[in-house]
């Protein structure tokens, strides 16, 4: 592994077993391995000290654990198009992004399932809060994404991300998943930063196209029943509204991971989209550097909206929003009634007036309904 990625990279098998030894001795791990696995707490822990490998980590400790999450929080997890991938290649997931933890970690569990390693992990450094977080995450195929820098701190940090994410698929050949922004989505409206196509595109030392084919990017949307954190997300866009200094603090960040893996999903899927591969010399012929990345934002977008499960709650709060009935054969009088329910449980507490929170919690849950309907006609 070469030196520049040191800071960033996920550790190597043979740095996995003096990471864990010090997780397992960490007082402010063990409470949350207590927490996690209660009167199986201790086994764990001694189990981790005798790990020699990122593999074993993850088939031993972190797979069952994911396993468990699923079955207490989701009503079933399901994916389509996976008939396209093949084990021995590596492909950039370019995900929409709705849960810090359980986007990546339930991809990683259907990874395992069908047979394909595991991928590598994009995480920013903002959410690695404690010491042991870092570890953690480090030992779990994770790297770290350097974020709140001055300008020429940001270009050279952004220029080895670019350069290691373009090693672990074409050098290591290791899959990859990326959000398609900085940050969860909090209104509901997926849509890919073009500044992340840019800083994949730092690394490239061949034309435009053959730069981004080589990266095999794969538009991935992951869909919630029940939206991930959906109160915390109201409140801080309402925050940001009416407060230009409102800033998350740690805890904030603790608490929506926190939140996020252990509340109540619904059904949760997740969406292959068509390769980019398959379009890249149509998608980028006769187009500059920022026009060939503007079409591909828009390729990976549209591929997004496709591929999102549109659940009854979304065209509940689509009508809701819309005063219509328009989506009334999507879902029944029941599934309705339960999803005001716990709309109002979600925002009668918030510190801000009814109608506002109401109007922005229906359009987090309607907006892929709305991006569908934009691009491909009535869902």
């Amino acid at each position: 592994m070469m030196a520049e990625y040191n800071e960033i990279r996920p550790y190597n098998d043979n740095e996995v077993n003096t990471a864990l030894t010090e997780l397992a001795n960490d007082p402010s791990f063990v409470k949350v391995a207590n927490y996690l696995y209660q009167s199986k707490a201790k086994q764990i822990l001694q189990l981790m000290t005798t790990i020699q490998s990122v593999d074993d980590f993850q088939n031993k400790i972190i797979y069952p654990l994911i396993v468990k999450i699923q079955e207490s929080t989701t009503k079933g997890l399901s994916y389509s198009a996976m008939d396209q991938f093949q084990p021995e290649d590596s492909y950039l997931f370019i995900s929409n992004h709705r849960d810090i933890i359980l986007d990546s970690a339930f991809l990683n569990g259907v990874m395992h399932r069908q047979g394909f390693r595991k991928t590598e992990i994009a995480i920013g450094d903002n959410l690695l809060i404690f010491d042991w977080i870092k570890k953690l995450a480090r030992t779990n195929r994770t790297f770290i994404v350097k974020r709140n820098l001055g300008l020429r701190e940001q270009l050279k940090a952004s220029a080895t991300l670019s350069a290691y994410i373009r090693h672990a698929l074409t050098e290591k050949k290791e899959s990859v998943w990326i959000a398609q922004r900085e940050g969860r989505s909090k209104d509901g409206n997926d849509h890919t930063q073009p500044a992340l196509l840019k800083m994949l595109n730092m690394s490239n030392k061949s034309s435009i196209t053959d730069g981004f084919r080589e990266l095999n990017i794969v538009p991935m949307a992951i869909s919630y029943e029940i939206e991930p954190c959906a109160k915390s997300k109201v409140e801080e866009l309402l925050n940001r509204k009416h407060n230009p200094d409102f800033s998350k603090t740690k805890q904030d960040d603790l608490n929506s991971m926190a939140n996020g893996v252990m509340a109540s999903k619904g059904h949760v899927h997740f969406g292959f989209g068509n390769p980019l591969n398959l379009k890249i010399d149509k998608i980028t012929a006769n187009k500059n550097k920022n026009e060939a990345i503007k079409a591909i934002v828009d390729y990976i977008d549209k591929r997004i909206y496709a591929n999102y499960k549109l659940w009854p709650n979304n065209y509940i709060a689509a009508d809701l929003l819309q005063k219509t009935d328009k989506h009334k054969d999507k879902y029944t009088d029941n599934d309705k009634n339960a999803f005001i329910e716990r709309m109002n449980n979600d925002i009668e507490d918030l510190a801000f007036e009814n109608n506002e929170s109401t109007e922005m919690y229906l359009n987090m849950y309607a907006m892929p309904v709305f991006n569908y309907e934009k691009h491909f006609g009535d869902a």
